[in-house]
């Protein structure tokens, strides 16, 4: 009797309904996708043209450097950020969501204008021989303009979950702040890190805007997987529907290896 009532007491109509919903508005876009592509008979000859190939190469190439530099530069920020209540150090912490809220677009215009030719650093990059506008250089820059507050933000809480005793007692005892850091610091904030590393990355590869507008949309040199999609719409919609489940398995693969992980690193610190 007494399961019973908690069943009852646990069922909430309103909750289920709206969870149905927000499951089938989620679900059945990415269900059309699958439905679609398995009707389209050139499905396997396009994940494999060259255009899908270079795409893909490109894609994976870049996202893997931008997030070896998010994670270089973010973890030392996220760190600082979690244990200083300095006020210089609030205001940029209120910013660091700014290129979240920031419409992509507008993004790679600002980055343009400060990268390129004519903008603030131009004259400076020109003379020292870098041009960053429409390559690969630009494509990371877009990355990780766009990925970096993802993995800032959940690294950030991470390490504010990491209670400031057991820093402090681990260097009383005579262990540098670096070795603390490495050895009970980073193993309990992983997770976090870990989360934060599986958003971004897959932000990463899903960036369009800022792309399109700083690095331009050549094949081969700038063209990622998602401006591939838009140029294939223009000719082939299978193409678009064959390059649209690859990046969305290339997603799905990441959030799914990254979550296995952090489940497991939980498991192990528990």
């Amino acid at each position: 009797m007494h399961n019973l009532h908690a069943r009852l007491y646990s069922w909430n109509p309103l909750g289920s309904v709206a969870t149905a919903v927000y499951v089938l508005f989620i679900c059945l876009p990415v269900i059309a996708l699958l439905i679609k592509a398995g009707q389209q008979s050139d499905f396997l000859s396009s994940l494999v043209s060259e255009q899908a190939l270079l795409a893909l190469r490109l894609s994976l190439v870049t996202s893997t450097i931008s997030i070896g530099i998010v994670i270089l530069v973010g973890t030392p920020f996220a760190r600082l950020l979690a244990r200083s209540n300095s006020l210089p150090l609030k205001i940029i912490d209120q910013l660091v969501e700014l290129p979240i809220i920031l419409p992509p677009v507008v993004a790679g215009v600002a980055m343009l204008l400060a990268f390129g030719r004519q903008g603030l650093l131009g004259p400076i990059l020109s003379q020292l021989g870098v041009s960053l506008p429409f390559t690969a250089a630009a494509v990371v820059f877009a990355q990780i303009f766009v990925a970096a507050p993802f993995y800032v933000r959940s690294a950030k809480l991470g390490f504010m979950s990491v209670p400031k005793e057991y820093e402090d007692i681990s260097q009383t005892l005579g262990i540098s702040p670096w070795r603390t850091f490495l050895r009970i610091t980073l193993p309990l904030a992983a997770p976090s890190l870990l989360t934060g590393i599986a958003l971004a990355w897959a932000r990463a590869l899903s960036e369009f805007g800022a792309t399109i507008m700083f690095a331009g949309n050549l094949t081969g040199k700038t063209q990622t997987l998602p401006l591939a999609i838009m140029t294939a719409l223009e000719t082939s919609l299978g193409t678009a529907i064959a390059l649209s489940v690859m990046l969305l398995a290339g997603t799905l693969l990441v959030l799914i290896t990254l979550t296995l992980i952090t489940r497991a690193r939980w498991q192990s610190v528990q």
